[in-house]
C-alpha cells in the first residue's frame, strides 16, 4: 500500500499527461492548500463525515449552526420572502428555500466576493455589485447583494419590496474565512495579517497594529473581546512595532504568547494546560478581527433599521457568538418590544444542543436570539 502522502491525483503533463502532485511531509496534510480531498467534496464526498466525525470542519466548507431551531425560531412558510443578510456559504439560506418553497423569494447578502459567487453559482441566485437595476420583467427566485447586513433597508428599497417576512443574520465568522491562511483571520496557521471579510476596506489589521495608541488598543481588546491582559499586550504591541512592523499571524501569536507569560512551542503554538482550554491569543484576534470590519458599528446600525424592513407579523432571528453582541442585541429587541415595535422577543437565547456541540466545536457560543413584529 501507498502512504497517504504518495498522492495518485494526476494533471497536466507527463509521459501520460499528467503531473503528480506535490507530496507534503508526514503522512497528513497540515496546510489548508494540502487539504485537497476536503476541497474537492464533490470529487471526495466521503472525507466529509470522516473529518465531521473527528469534531473538526473540513477545510473550505461551513456547518450552519442551529438550522433546525432557526427554522423554529422563523417559520419559514410557503411564499415569504426571506432575508439571509450573511449568506456565507449558504448553508441556512438551503433550508429557508426548502420551506419558502417556488412560490417564496430569498434575498442573499454577503460583503465577500469570492464567496458570494461560489455560492451564488452554487444556489442559481443573480448577484448585484452596484445599484443598477434587474435586468428582465421577473424577479428571480434568489437574488444575492454584495452588501453589507447594516444596508437590508436600501437592498430593500433595489428590490421594490415593501418588507420582508423572515430576517436572519448569523453574526459568525465563515470557516471558509477562517481556515484560509491567505485571509490572516486564524492563529493556527502562518498568513499576512489581514482579517478583512470586505476586500473593499483599506485597512488590515497589520495596519491597525501599526497606527493605534497603547489606550486604543487596550480598550478594543477589553471592550470586544474581554482579554483581562488587554493593557499587557497593547503596550508589548507598541514596543515590538518599534522594532520592527507586525505584519503576521504567527509574529502576533508568539508576541502575546510572550505577553501573557505564556510558553509558546517551536510552531509558535502555547503548551495548553487542557483542550477545553481557549487558546490564549484568540481574544485578540478576535478583537482585531472586529476591529477591522466594525463589526460593532455595522451590528449597530443593522438592529436599528431592520425591524423597519419587517412586514408585520415578521419574524427575525440573529444568531450571536460572544457577550459584546449578546449583549447589543438583547437591549435592541427589549427596546424594541417596550416601544411597541416588536409584541414578541426571545425571553432566553437558544443555545445549540450538546450533540452539536460535539460534531460542530465551533457552535459552542452561538445564541440565536428571535423576535416578531407587532401585526
Amino acid at each position: 500500500m501507498k502512504p497517504d502522502n504518495a498522492h495518485d491525483d494526476k494533471g497536466g503533463d507527463g509521459p501520460a499527461g499528467h503531473r503528480r502532485r506535490a507530496r507534503y511531509a508526514g503522512t497528513h496534510p497540515r496546510r489548508f492548500d494540502q487539504r485537497y480531498k476536503e476541497l474537492n467534496p464533490e470529487r471526495y464526498p466521503e472525507i466529509q463525515d470522516h473529518v465531521r466525525a473527528q469534531g473538526r470542519t473540513p477545510a473550505g466548507t461551513h456547518v450552519p449552526v442551529m438550522v433546525n431551531e432557526v427554522l423554529d425560531a422563523l417559520r419559514p412558510a410557503p411564499g415569504d420572502v426571506v432575508a439571509d443578510c450573511t449568506l456565507g456559504n449558504g448553508g441556512h439560506a438551503a433550508a429557508l428555500l426548502e420551506r419558502i418553497g417556488p412560490t417564496g423569494r430569498l434575498i442573499g447578502l454577503d460583503v465577500d466576493a469570492a464567496q458570494l459567487q461560489r455560492t451564488g453559482e452554487r444556489l442559481g441566485g443573480m448577484i448585484y455589485v452596484d445599484a443598477n437595476g434587474r435586468a428582465g420583467a421577473a424577479p428571480p427566485r434568489i437574488s444575492l447583494h454584495r452588501c453589507h447586513f447594516g444596508g437590508l433597508g436600501k437592498v430593500l428599497g433595489r428590490e421594490g419590496l415593501d418588507g420582508f417576512n423572515v430576517i436572519l443574520a448569523d453574526l459568525g465568522v465563515s470557516s471558509m474565512q477562517l481556515d484560509d491562511p491567505a485571509r490572516g483571520f486564524s492563529y493556527k496557521y502562518d498568513g499576512p495579517l489581514d482579517m478583512r471579510m470586505d476586500d473593499r476596506l483599506t485597512r488590515t489589521a497589520a495596519d491597525l497594529l501599526g497606527s493605534l495608541s497603547v489606550d486604543e488598543l487596550s480598550n478594543g481588546l477589553a471592550e470586544l473581546a474581554d482579554e483581562p491582559d488587554h493593557v499587557r499586550i497593547a503596550r508589548a504591541v507598541v514596543e515590538r512595532r518599534r522594532v520592527e512592523p507586525i505584519t503576521r499571524t504567527r509574529q502576533l501569536a508568539r508576541l502575546i504568547l510572550t505577553a501573557k507569560g505564556r510558553r509558546p512551542c517551536a510552531a509558535g503554538r502555547p503548551v495548553m494546560a487542557s483542550s477545553a482550554e481557549r487558546h490564549p491569543v484568540a481574544r485578540t484576534f478576535q478583537a482585531l478581527r472586529m476591529m477591522v470590519n466594525d463589526e460593532m458599528g455595522g451590528l449597530e446600525q443593522f438592529l436599528r433599521s431592520a425591524p423597519y424592513c419587517l412586514r408585520g407579523g415578521g419574524r427575525m432571528g440573529i444568531i450571536s457568538f460572544h457577550s459584546g453582541e449578546h449583549r447589543r442585541v438583547e437591549s435592541a429587541f427589549n427596546e424594541a418590544m417596550r416601544t411597541g415595535l416588536f409584541s414578541v422577543v426571545s425571553e432566553q437565547p437558544v443555545c445549540p444542543t450538546p450533540g452539536e456541540v460535539r460534531d460542530n466545536p465551533r457552535s459552542r457560543s452561538a445564541r440565536l436570539y428571535g423576535a416578531q413584529k407587532t401585526p
